[in-house]
């Protein structure tokens, strides 16, 4: 099946990069004196938005998840239903990332831009996404709709241990593009992992108070 899909309308499936947390801090500092970053993280608890002009991917595919974590106060375990959009490939232009962590004093913003530079974008390999709620323009090529999770074999397959702890289902529904280009994107997600994270340009800021992408 060759198609393309484009519209303006409120996706609910499709995702960006983004690095998560105040605790990311000292890793993201690791990673400029490396020139990449390793990422695995997750905000226990928390959602996160990201913004971004441009995302382009290559060896796309998507299906449904369940994340679980302990609520803000520890008192609960809280699970939420995801789409996990993944990529071998992802290249990401005019990103933002923002995260509110509630102290005693008040909202901490942590707000991270990076890729301004149209020459030197963001860039991540085997990308994973764990989407709540996303609005974008997208464009897919190549897309097939309706194939098991296991089977799209586009992407970079599913993540490491999911199917045995039963956060996702190997024959639930997927779907799978040879690539898939995202613009306008705004986004709430709850996880992020990757193998690796090209921050070019990166800015990084803490401040008090409530500050947000959008």
């Amino acid at each position: 099946m060759k198609s393309q899909v484009r519209g303006g309308t409120r996706w609910k499936r499709f995702a960006v990069v983004m690095v998560p947390s105040v605790a990311a801090t000292a890793a993201i500092g690791v990673a400029l004196a490396q020139g990449a970053l390793a990422a695995s993280f997750s905000v226990s608890g928390q959602s996160f938005k990201v913004t971004a002009d441009r995302l382009e991917g290559k060896g796309f595919a998507q299906y449904g998840a369940i994340d679980s974590g302990k609520s803000l106060d520890g008192s609960k375990v809280e699970r939420h239903p995801v789409a996990v959009s993944a990529f071998r490939e992802a290249t990401i232009n005019g990103m933002c990332q923002s995260v509110l962590t509630p102290t005693p004093f008040g909202n901490v913003s942590l707000i991270l831009k990076a890729g301004g530079d149209k020459n030197k974008p963001v860039t991540a390999d085997n990308l994973y996404i764990d989407v709540a709620d996303l609005q974008a323009d997208a464009t897919f090529s190549n897309i097939d709709i309706g194939v098991a999770a296991q089977d799209a074999g586009k992407g970079p397959g599913m993540k490491p241990g999911e199917v045995q702890q039963q956060k996702a289902n190997p024959f639930g529904f997927a779907q799978q593009a040879d690539t898939a280009v995202l613009t306008n994107v705004k986004q709430t997600a709850w996880a992020t992992t990757a193998g690796t994270f090209r921050l070019s340009g990166l800015k990084m800021s803490l401040t008090m108070g409530t500050k947000e992408c959008y």
